[in-house]
C-alpha cells in the first residue's frame, strides 16, 4: 500500500487555496490597514521619529500576529471540519470489508460501490449486480450505463443501481476526471446575501476612507505647507474609517460556529451555510428515520390465499409463510434497508430453512413504477426459477390483475392498515421464465396475488418535541415521503404535526399547474406517495413563495430536491453518498432534533454578527469624529490623535469583536422569534439608526470632554490623555450594552461569557498602562492626570455610550 501511494499519489485532487499561515500572511499584509501601518511607519522615519516609527512597527506585528491568529484558528475548524465530512469508501483490506476515507485508497485495492454511492477513483468492474453507473458529470449524457465485469468506470461518478466490485486502476490526479480538472471540491460556491453585504459594506467604507484621506490632508496642507505632517493626519483618519474587523469577524464567525455545529453532530460542507440556518422559514422532512424510528417490524401479515389477516406472534399456516418467503426473496440478498432487514427477520423466524439455504440472484428488475415495484429471479437450490416481487399495494394489485371484488377489499385492508401507521406492501409471485430470456419489464410477468405484510415504524421518542420546537421558532414542518397518504398522516397526527389533514400526493402534485402548486403548498403539510419529481417541484414551489427552505433526505432520488433546497441536510447514518453529496448539511446521527440545534446556532451566530457590526460602526463613529470635527471647525487644538492612538484602538476593538462578541451566549427568546427576513441587511433601518445613535452618543461625550478641557485651557496634552480615556471607557461601556439589544445591563452581566470579561480587563489594563506608565505615557504624549478628571470620562463614557439602556427601558415598558 504504501508503495503504491509512493507511485501514484493520495486520492486527492488539487483544490486552488491558501497555504497554512503563509497564506494567511500574505493575505494579511495586502489588507489596507495593513497597508495604512506601513506607511505610517515610513512617515514617520521620515520625518525623523524614530521612536513613533518603531512604535508603530511593533503595532503592525501586532495588528498582523491576532489577523494570522484568527486566520488561522478559522482554517484549523475548517481543516477539522473538511476531515470529518470526507467521504468514505468500503474496501478490502487485511481479509475484511472495512470503511476508509476515500483519499486513503491506493491503486490495487478492491472497493465495493452499491446504489447511492459516488465512485471513489477509476477502476476496472471485477463483479456486477444489475450494476449501472451515471457518467453525466464526465460525458454530459444523462442516461445511466450499465457495467459488466472486465469494462472501466471513473471517479466522481455515480452508481444509480445494484452493486459491483472495482479493483482501482488510478487515483487522485491521474484519474480520468483528474486529468481533465473537473473536481467537485473545485466549483466554486456563491456568495450568501450577508457576505454580499459585508462586501458592499466595507468596500463604501473604503472609498468614503479615501475621500475622508484627501480632505484631511488637504486642509492640513493648506494651512501648516507641511505635506509629511499633513499625509500623517491624513493616514490618521483613514485608519480610523475603514472597518477592517468586519471582514475579520464574519470569517471567524462562521468557521467557529460549523466547527460548534460539527460537535452537535452537524457537519457542514461550507461555513456560510451556517449564517443561512437562521433565517429557514419551511422545513420538509421525510419520514422514516427521520420523524420515525430507523428499525422496522413486520408486525402482520395478509395471506391472501385464505383472506386473512394474522398476526406474527404465533405460527403461521404455509400460504402465510409464502408472502413472508417471497417478499424476502424480492429484496437485496443481503440487505442494508430496514424494511429489508425486517423482512429479513421475519423470515427467518418463520421460514429459517429458506433463509439457511442459498437462491442466488439470476436477474433483477430494480424499483420502478408510479408507485414503485422491484423484482427478483432467483434459483432455487433444486435447479428451479423463482420469480419474486414486493413494492406499492397498488401496482402489485394491478400487475395481478385481480377481480374488482378481490382488488377492492385488498385495497380497503390496506387503507385500514395505513390509518393505523402501518408501512404496507405488496408481495406476488410470478411464473417461472424459460431460460432463454426475461421479459424486458418486470409488468411483463404472470403475477399470482399472495398478500400483504404490514411494517411497524413507530415515531421516535423525541419527535413530538422537536416538531414543537420548529413551530415555536415559527418554522414550517412538512412531511415528504413516499409512503401510503393514511400511514403518513397518522404518523403526522402521533407527532403533532399542525395541519396534519391537508394533503397532497405525488400525482396530485404532478397535475397541478405552477400558480396552482404554489398556492396549495403553504396550506399543505403532508405530502405522500412522492418521488423525485414531485419532490423538487415542491421544493421550488416553496421557493418560488419565498420561502427559505430545508430539506432533509437520505435516498438517491432526494438527491434532486436536496440540491434545489436552499439548505439541503442528508443523513450521515443511513444516507447514501450521492444525497451527502448533494446536501449542504449532514447530521451525523440522523437525529433530527441536530436540525433545532443547528437553526439556533444560525440565529445566535446571526445575532452575534450584528451585535459585532453595530459595535463596529458605533465606535468607529465617534473616532471619525474626533478626528474631523475639530479640524473643521477650526478649533485651536485640532489633530490630537496620531496613527498611535488609532493603532492602540484598532488593537482594542478586534479582539472584543471577534473573539469576545462570537462567544456570547444565545439569548433565551431567539427559538421563540419567527425567522429573520433572508433580505433584511443587517445595518438596515432600525439597526442601522441605533448604530448610528449609539456612535454619536459616544461622539457627543468624547467631543464634550474635548472641548470643556480646551476651553479650560488646559495643555493639549492634557486634552489628548482625557480624550483618550473617554474613548477607550466609552468602548468598554459600549461592549457590555451591546450584548444585547432587548435585556438591560444588569441581567447581561449575570450570562457567563469567560473571554468578554478578558478582553475587557486586557482593555482597562492597557489604557491604565498607557496613563501610568512614563514611556508609554511620553509615546502617546499623555501627562499625569487626577482621578477626579477620569471620573469625569468615566461619567461621560457611561452617559453617552449607556443610552441604549434607556430605549431598552422605555420599550419594555
Amino acid at each position: 500500500m504504501a508503495r503504491s501511494r509512493a507511485a501514484h499519489g493520495r486520492n486527492v485532487f488539487a483544490v486552488a487555496g491558501r497555504a497554512g499561515w503563509l497564506g494567511t500572511m500574505r493575505e494579511v499584509v495586502t489588507e489596507p490597514m495593513f497597508l495604512l501601518l506601513l506607511a505610517a511607519c515610513a512617515l514617520y522615519f521620515c520625518m525623523g521619529q524614530v521612536e513613533e516609527g518603531s512604535t508603530l512597527v511593533v503595532a503592525l506585528l501586532l495588528v498582523a500576529g491576532i489577523s494570522v491568529y484568527q486566520g488561522v484558528r478559522s482554517d484549523r475548524a475548517l481543516a477539522a471540519l473538511r476531515e470529518l465530512t470526507q467521504p468514505r469508501a468500503q474496501a478490502w483490506r487485511n481479509g475484511a470489508l472495512v470503511q476508509v476515507p476515500v483519499e486513503d485508497l491506493v491503486v490495487g485495492d478492491a472497493v465495493l460501490v452499491e446504489e447511492g454511492s459516488r465512485l471513489p477513483a477509476d477502476g476496472t468492474v471485477d463483479a456486477a449486480n444489475d450494476f449501472a453507473v451515471d457518467e453525466a458529470i464526465l460525458t454530459g449524457e444523462a442516461v445511466p450505463v450499465a457495467k459488466l465485469p472486465g469494462q472501466p468506470v471513473f471517479a466522481g461518478t455515480g452508481a444509480v443501481s445494484g452493486s459491483a466490485w472495482l479493483t482501482l486502476t488510478a487515483v487522485g490526479e491521474h484519474t480520468e476526471l483528474g486529468r481533465i480538472g473537473r473536481s467537485l471540491d473545485a466549483i466554486g460556491t456563491e456568495k450568501t446575501p450577508l457576505q454580499l453585504q459585508v462586501s458592499r459594506f466595507v468596500t463604501r467604507m473604503a472609498w468614503a476612507g479615501v475621500g475622508a484621506f484627501a480632505l484631511v490632508w488637504g486642509i492640513n496642507f493648506a494651512r501648516s505647507g507641511d505635506w509629511a505632517t499633513a499625509l500623517l493626519y491624513g493616514l490618521t483618519l483613514a485608519m480610523s474609517i475603514l472597518p477592517e474587523e468586519i471582514p475579520v469577524a464574519f470569517s471567524s464567525f462562521m468557521a467557529l460556529g460549523a466547527a460548534r455545529l460539527s460537535r452537535a453532530g452537524v457537519l457542514t460542507k461550507q461555513p456560510q451555510t451556517v449564517e443561512s440556518l437562521g433565517s429557514a422559514t419551511v422545513i420538509c422532512v421525510d419520514k422514516t428515520g427521520t420523524i420515525t424510528q430507523p428499525g422496522m417490524r413486520v408486525q402482520q401479515v395478509y395471506d391472501g390465499a385464505a383472506g386473512t389477516l394474522l398476526p406474527l406472534a404465533g405460527p403461521l399456516p404455509a400460504s402465510a409463510v409464502a408472502v413472508l418467503t417471497y417478499a424476502h426473496w424480492a429484496s437485496e440478498t443481503k440487505p442494508f434497508d430496514p424494511m429489508e432487514k425486517a423482512l429479513a427477520a421475519a423470515c427467518a423466524a418463520h421460514a429459517p430453512a429458506v433463509v439457511a439455504a442459498v437462491y442466488p440472484m439470476v436477474h433483477e428488475y430494480p424499483l420502478a413504477g408510479t408507485p414503485p415495484m422491484m423484482t427478483h429471479v432467483r434459483r432455487a437450490p433444486t435447479g428451479q426459477l423463482l420469480v419474486a416481487a414486493k413494492g406499492a399495494v397498488e401496482h402489485v394489485v394491478a400487475v395481478c390483475h385481480l377481480a374488482p371484488a378481490v382488488a377492492g377489499q385488498v385495497r380497503d385492508l390496506t387503507r385500514k392498515l395505513s390509518a393505523q401507521g402501518f408501512r404496507v406492501l405488496g408481495v406476488a409471485r410470478g411464473a417461472a421464465p424459460s431460460e432463454v430470456g426475461f421479459p424486458a419489464q418486470q409488468d411483463d410477468f404472470a403475477w399470482s396475488f399472495l398478500g400483504l405484510v404490514a411494517l411497524e415504524n413507530p415515531p421516535k421518542a423525541n419527535a413530538a418535541a422537536v416538531i414543537q420546537a420548529f413551530g415555536q421558532a415559527g418554522i414550517q414542518v412538512k412531511m415528504i415521503t413516499g409512503d401510503f397518504p393514511e400511514t403518513a398522516q397518522a404518523i403526522a397526527r402521533q407527532v403533532g404535526l399542525p395541519g396534519a389533514d391537508t394533503l397532497l400526493t405525488g400525482a396530485d402534485v404532478l397535475a397541478l399547474d405552477a400558480a396552482t402548486l404554489r398556492q396549495r403548498v403553504g396550506g399543505t403539510a403532508v405530502f405522500a406517495r412522492m418521488f423525485p419529481e414531485a419532490k423538487l417541484r415542491v421544493v421550488n414551489a416553496l421557493k418560488a413563495n419565498g420561502e427559505v427552505v430545508a430539506m432533509t433526505g437520505d435516498g438517491v432520488n432526494d438527491a434532486p430536491a436536496l440540491k434545489a433546497a436552499h439548505i439541503g441536510v442528508a443523513m450521515g447514518g443511513r444516507g447514501t453518498e450521492v444525497a451527502r453529496q448533494a446536501a449542504s448539511l449532514v447530521l451525523v446521527h440522523d437525529d433530527l432534533a441536530s436540525m433545532v440545534t443547528a437553526v439556533a446556532e444560525g440565529r445566535r451566530i446571526y445575532q452575534n454578527l450584528t451585535k459585532a457590526i453595530s459595535y463596529i460602526v458605533s465606535i468607529h463613529l465617534p473616532i471619525i469624529l474626533t478626528v474631523t470635527v475639530p479640524l473643521l471647525a477650526g478649533w485651536p487644538l485640532a489633530n490630537l490623535l496620531g496613527p498611535v492612538h488609532i493603532i492602540f484602538l484598532e488593537l482594542v476593538m478586534g479582539p472584543t469583536c471577534s473573539i469576545a462578541f462570537e462567544n456570547e451566549p444565545a439569548e433565551t427568546h431567539q427559538m421563540l422569534a419567527p425567522p429573520r427576513v433572508p433580505t433584511a441587511t443587517f445595518l438596515g433601518g432600525a439597526a442601522l439608526g441605533r448604530s448610528l445613535a449609539q456612535g454619536l452618543g459616544i461622539a457627543a461625550a468624547v467631543l464634550a470632554v474635548y472641548y470643556a478641557a480646551m476651553r479650560l485651557g488646559r495643555p493639549a496634552a492634557e486634552v489628548r490623555t482625557l480624550v483618550f480615556a473617554t474613548l477607550v471607557l466609552s468602548n468598554v461601556v459600549l461592549t457590555l450594552v451591546n450584548r444585547s439589544f432587548t435585556l438591560p445591563l444588569w441581567r447581561t452581566l449575570a450570562v457567563p461569557n469567560r473571554l468578554l470579561w478578558l478582553m475587557l480587563s486586557l482593555t482597562l489594563a492597557l489604557l491604565l498602562g498607557a496613563l501610568g506608565v512614563p514611556a508609554a505615557r511620553e509615546l502617546f504624549v499623555f501627562v499625569p492626570v487626577p482621578a477626579a478628571a477620569l471620573g469625569w470620562c468615566a461619567l461621560a463614557a457611561l452617559l453617552g455610550a449607556g443610552g441604549l439602556e434607556v430605549y431598552k427601558l422605555l420599550k419594555r415598558e
